[in-house]
Order: structure tokens, then sequence, then C-alpha cells
């Protein structure tokens, strides 16, 4: 009996110091998919999303009733399918019309176009609540369309928007482990991949959870900090 026991605390030693072994060597290229591929797909497809929101919002509440439905069209087709049917039609099913795109500009394309319907309107929200008197204001000091919008409107549409979009931005951190699945090699793809040589998939999974956790809670004190400042500056 003591010989056994003896022999399962070896065992679990052992078990110990290998799980360490692995958490160990597995860091660094976790850390290397978020930061050369994690974040920058991120900060790219955020900000190409934040321009199609800005035309698809503006589009939106055009009174030219063509562009209007187009960009209803666009977002009712983004936001009622899954974004990784969208991922899988763009990789997979384009090259059957012999358009084939690489793996990460893919992802561009992909997240771009969901990030673009779903913060049109949290944009185009924020435009609607600037009261029309600050149109007609800004018409009557003789600004055209695009001076009102660019010094009136959006500067007061942008604090509005700006506490949703940020979760919006924190919410696409955690999406683009979504790329995995078309073969970008970020964050939970290494995980996959070291997971595959070693079988700790469960140790694999929870440390890239844990890093996931830790970028999205310094982009959650990041918001934070932002949002107190714009209160100070509203409340000017």
């Amino acid at each position: 009996m003591v010989k056994m026991y003896l022999n399962n605390i070896m065992i679990e030693d052992e078990r110990l110091e290998r799980i360490i072994s692995i958490a160990q060597s597995s860091l660094l290229p976790l850390v290397k998919g978020a930061l050369y591929y994690t974040i920058p797909l991120t900060v790219i497809t955020f900000s190409i999303g934040l321009v199609l929101a800005v035309v698809t919002a503006l589009a939106r509440i055009s009174e030219l009733k063509l562009l209007a439905a187009l960009a209803r069209v666009y977002v009712s087709a983004i936001r009622g399918t899954p974004l990784l049917v969208q991922l899988f039609i763009i990789f997979y099913g384009l090259p059957n019309l012999g358009i084939t795109i690489d793996s990460f500009p893919a992802a561009v394309i992909g997240f771009s176009l969901n990030v673009g319907a779903y913060a049109s309107e949290i944009v185009r929200a924020a435009i609607l609540s600037i009261p029309k008197g600050q149109w007609e204001a800004a018409y009557s000091l003789g600004m055209s369309y695009r001076q009102t919008l660019k010094r009136i409107i959006f500067p007061q549409a942008a604090r509005v928007s700006i506490p949703p979009l940020s979760n919006t931005f924190i919410s696409l951190v955690k999406d683009t482990s979504l790329a995995s699945l078309i073969l970008v090699a970020e964050m939970f793809r290494k995980a996959q991949e070291i997971a595959s040589m070693n079988y700790e998939f469960l140790l694999l999974y929870t440390e890239t959870g844990i890093i996931y956790w830790v970028i999205c809670f310094l982009l959650s004190i990041a918001q934070d900090r932002i949002e107190k400042r714009l209160n100070r500056y509203i409340a000017r």
C-alpha cells in the first residue's frame, strides 16, 4: 500500500511538472499568435468596418430610396447569417467561382463586413439622436450637408457612439478566434496546433482563454478611462 501510494505521488508530480512545462513552452507561441495575428486582425477589421459603418449609416438615413434599400439589405444579410458561414463563403465558397483569397485577407473581408453592418446601427442611432434643430441651425449658417456632418453632427454623435463601439471592438477580439477555422494562424489556431501534439487540450484552451481575458480586461480599463474623459468633456 505504501509503495502504491508513493508511486501515485510520483506520477502526480510528473504530471504536474509536464503540465507546467507545456504551459511555459506554449505561452510564447500563443502570445506571438496574439501579437502577430489576433490584435492586428482586430485593429484592421475594426478600422475598415468603422468606415463601412459610417457609409452604411449615412446611406440608411439618406433620402435616396435605392441607396437606403441597398444599405438595409446589406445590414439584414450580415446580421441575419452567422459570422462563421460568412467566413466559409468567402474562403471556401468563392474558389468555386474562380475567386481565391488567402486566409488572412479573407478574414479581414469577413470581419470587416460583419463589423460594418453591426456598427452601422450604432452610428445611425447616434446620428439620429442629434436634434434636428442642430441640422437646421447649421443650414441657416450657410453650411453644406458635408460641413454640417463634419463640424456639427459627427463630433456629437461620436460621444454617443464611443461606448457601444468600444464594446464592439472588445467583442471582435474574441470573435477573431473564428479565423482559426479558415487557417489564420492566430492565437486560438496556435493553441489547437500545440494541443494536437501533446493532447493537453484543456490546458491549452484554458491558457488561451486566460490570455483573451487579459486582453479584454485591459481594453475594458481603456474603455472606462475614455468614457470618463468624455463625460468630463461633456460636463464642461
